[in-house]
């Protein structure tokens, strides 16, 4: 009977993560209520309550799978590789492929603006991967630490700015875009085994 009650409680789960998405496009997360997101999502208030403390950590948790998403495909752009060119295009392409799939949610986390400190999420969640998969294959006269801040915060304001022009550029040419200017900065990068 556990496992119905745990299939049960994903599905839900799920349910109110769309319902909040789908509102969140017709009205702001603070003229929503609780009562309208449950019942979008075929629930009651009791069962939201028994699975979020209130609309912002549903939010926070809708913000967590999509970054969990974000980081994979951040690593895909180097899995089954040893070493990459800073400038290889095909190592940016997966990420720029996954925002542009979910445009809507990625333009509330990077303009930060509906959940405070999801810039900073989006950021640690790329520092945190850098940091301990990826090297520079060379040496530096900046503390890799820094220069994986630097470069981290450097590419939100990258994708800040699709955002802010609506994506209008396709995943392919903002892929181009940053590996040129990541090629102006590093040469080599290795992924550690």
């Amino acid at each position: 009977m556990a496992v119905n009650e745990d299939r049960r409680a994903v599905r839900t789960k799920r349910n109110l993560k769309r319902a909040l998405l789908a509102l969140l496009k017709e009205k702001d997360l603070l003229d929503l209520t609780i009562t309208e997101v449950a019942q979008f999502a075929g629930c009651n208030r009791v069962t939201f309550y028994s699975h979020y403390k209130d609309l912002q950590a549903l939010l926070s948790a809708i913000v967590d799978d999509y970054l969990d998403g974000f980081v994979d495909s951040f690593r895909k752009g180097f899995q089954d590789r040893k070493s990459f060119a800073a400038n290889d295009v095909g190592r940016h392409l997966p990420i720029f492929e996954f925002i542009y799939e979910n445009q809507f949610i990625f333009s509330l986390i990077l303009k930060g603006e509906v959940l405070p400190g999801s810039q900073n999420q989006f950021c640690e969640s790329l520092v945190k991967v850098s940091g301990t998969e990826l090297e520079l294959k060379g040496k530096s006269e900046v503390e890799i630490p820094a220069l994986n801040y630097f470069s981290t915060y450097g590419t939100l304001g990258f994708f800040l700015y699709w955002a802010m022009e609506d994506f209008k550029e396709p995943p392919e040419v903002m892929a181009e875009k940053l590996a040129y200017l990541q090629g102006k900065m590093f040469v080599e990068a290795r992924v550690r085994s």
